[in-house]
Formats: structure tokens, C-alpha cells, sequence
């Protein structure tokens, strides 16, 4: 898996798994499949993956053995997608539900980069001219080395903060690190409870495909919570195995954790009382995927507003600052 993931490669892995479920459902063959989109990949990076998958399937192991074997080529989310679609018998049904999910991704970021691009070019433009002094030091004696390098001490620090929040978020880093950035983006509003719940709807749907397939309900659970890919659920989760082993139940154990919103757990007790689990996961799966969807979309319209706004305030008080010097040394001269 790539260490920054972009717009792009999410596109690709939609386009990836949409083709491969419209195959599966059209009675075509893994291997045949596999065959075909290695030919034509939806990118040039899949090819190679795409035909070591091939080997190992023609080695014996399956999709999903075959696909963990690639290292970090792809997600714990989509590996424990496709092993519960593979068990159950449903994997074209996972691959389109990873092809919607990575699709609507896609979309968002490029909403988010795209509001954001003119915001961004009116904060450099700005740094260029502010403060006037530095502009006017070029004009004058002031190399145009020395001018550079004074805008990329503002510049750089921005330009690493910035890239290491992403690569934090996306990659697969150590545990402790994916913890502090969890729990600092739940102090920032709107960003910590869209993070929490694609979190929540990434657990329910693997759930789902996992109970589904028939695994057991402490595994079923271990492996989602691996693939919510929140440390809290996963701490939260992998502490509940000697309760769960000494005959508590899932509904009883999310009652008590804090982690857990009062309306999953409660949905939850009430498909496990009904036998209806499988239902209420996908209907959880549904409400938080589109609560996330809505938050994102909340961002992606306020972020560039209000990069855009501190903008306009620092060239505002670049601007009374300059008026200020001005009448102070019209006023130093009268004085004279």
C-alpha cells in the first residue's frame, strides 16, 4: 500500500474491484480474471501485484491468502472484506461494496482539493507580497536568494506539517503514532466524529461479510475491529476476548464500553435478540457510512472557506500594518 494515498489510486482500486465483481458475477473464473485485468490493469502499479495474486492461486491458496501475501498492497479493511466474501460466497457482493466505498473517497478528497486550490493560491500569493518591507528590500538591494529563502522559512514548516497529518492518517504506522493522531483529530470538531464513523461503518461491514461467512464471533470481531482501522475500537475489541470466551455477548460487552455510541450498541443488542444481526449490520453500516459521507462533505465545503478567511484577515493586518508605518513616518517628518 502506497505510504500517501491519493485521489487517484483510490479511483484505481474502485475501478480495480468494480471490474473484478463484474467479472465474478458474469460466471467468469479467478484465475481468468485475474488474467484479464492483469492485461489491462486499471493501473500500471496493479500489474505486477495483480499477477503475483495469480501465482500464489495457481499455487493452491486462495484470493484472500493470495492477496495478504502482497504485503501492504492493500488494506486490512479490504483483506478482511474479501476473506468473509470469499468464505460466504459473496464476493462479488464485497468487491462492488469496496469498489462504491473507494469511489466515493475519490470523490471526496478531489471536492476538498479542488475548494481548496484557489484559497491555497491567494495564501501564497500573499506571503510573496506580505510583508511589504521584504517585497520592497528586493526592489531594492536584496538578492533574490535571500527574498526565496525568507519565504520558505514560512513556507516549509506549513508544507511538512501538512504532509506529515497525511501521511500519519493513511499509512500503516506504528500503533502508538495512529493513537496520539486519533485521539488529537477527536478534539477538532466535525473532523473527529467523521473519522469515528467511518470507523464504526468499516467494523459493521466487516462484520457482516465475516459472521456471514461463518467465522466465529470472537474472531468475527477481532478482524473487524482490525479493519475499522481506529487503535480505540481495536484496544476496545481485543479486551473483550475473556469476556466473550466466559459466555458474555457482544450486545452485553458494547452496553458497557464506552467506545461504542449508545445507538450502535443499542441496534446491535436488537439484532442479536431478533436473529436479524446481519441486517442490523448492514443498516448500521449504511447510517454511519452516510453520516461520515455528510461530515466529509460538511468539510469539504467549510475547510477552503475558512483557509480563505484567515487569508483575507492576514492581508488585512498586513495592510493596516503598512498604513500605520506610513502615517507614522509622515508624522516622525512633521515632527522633524
Amino acid at each position: 500500500m502506497a505510504s500517501i494515498v491519493t485521489p487517484k489510486l483510490l479511483a484505481h482500486r474502485a475501478e480495480f474491484y468494480q471490474q473484478l465483481a463484474s467479472l465474478l458475477s458474469a460466471g467468469v473464473g479467478m484465475l481468468q480474471a485475474l488474467d484479464l485485468l492483469h492485461r489491462s490493469p486499471p493501473a500500471r502499479s496493479f500489474r505486477e501485484p495483480i499477477a503475483q495474486v495469480r501465482r500464489c492461486i495457481q499455487e493452491g491458496q486462495t484470493f484472500a491468502e493470495s492477496l495478504a501475501r502482497q504485503g501492504h498492497w492493500l488494506p486490512p479493511f479490504d483483506l478482511a472484506l474479501v476473506q468473509a466474501g470469499e468464505q460466504a460466497g459473496r464476493l462479488a457482493e464485497c468487491c462492488r461494496l469496496l469498489s462504491g466505498y473507494y469511489q466515493e473517497r475519490a470523490q471526496l478528497i478531489r471536492q476538498v482539493l479542488g475548494n481548496l486550490a484557489y484559497p491555497l493560491v491567494v495564501l501564497h500569493f500573499a506571503i510573496i507580497i506580505f510583508p511589504t518591507s521584504q517585497l520592497a528590500g528586493l526592489l531594492q538591494n536584496t538578492s533574490l536568494i535571500e527574498f526565496g529563502l525568507a519565504k520558505l522559512t514560512l513556507l516549509l514548516p506549513a508544507y511538512a506539517a501538512a504532509f506529515a497529518f497525511i501521511y500519519l492518517s493513511q499509512a500503516q504506522r506504528a500503533e502508538p503514532l495512529r493513537s496520539l493522531l486519533e485521539r488529537a483529530c477527536a478534539w477538532i470538531p466535525v473532523v473527529g466524529t467523521a473519522r469515528r464513523h467511518l470507523a464504526l461503518a468499516r467494523l459493521s461491514a466487516a462484520l457482516e461479510a465475516l459472521i456471514s461467512a461463518g467465522v466465529t464471533m470472537i474472531e468475527g470481531w477481532e478482524l473487524a475491529a482490525n479493519a475499522s482501522g481506529s487503535p480505540a475500537l481495536r484496544r476496545t475489541v481485543h479486551r473483550w476476548r475473556r469476556g466473550l470466551e466466559s459466555g458474555q455477548t457482544p450486545a452485553e460487552l458494547l452496553a458497557a464500553s464506552p467506545a461504542f455510541p449508545e445507538l450502535f450498541s443499542s441496534l446491535y443488542a436488537t439484532g442479536e435478540l431478533s436473529g436479524q444481526l446481519d441486517e442490523t449490520l448492514r443498516r448500521l453500516h449504511r447510517h454511519y457510512q452516510e453520516e461520515a459521507s455528510r461530515k466529509l462533505q460538511l468539510l469539504a465545503r467549510w475547510v477552503p472557506l475558512l483557509v480563505y478567511f484567515a487569508v483575507m484577515l492576514v492581508i488585512a493586518y498586513q495592510i493596516v500594518v503598512f498604513w500605520m508605518g506610513y502615517f507614522r513616518g509622515i508624522g516622525e517628518v512633521l515632527d522633524f
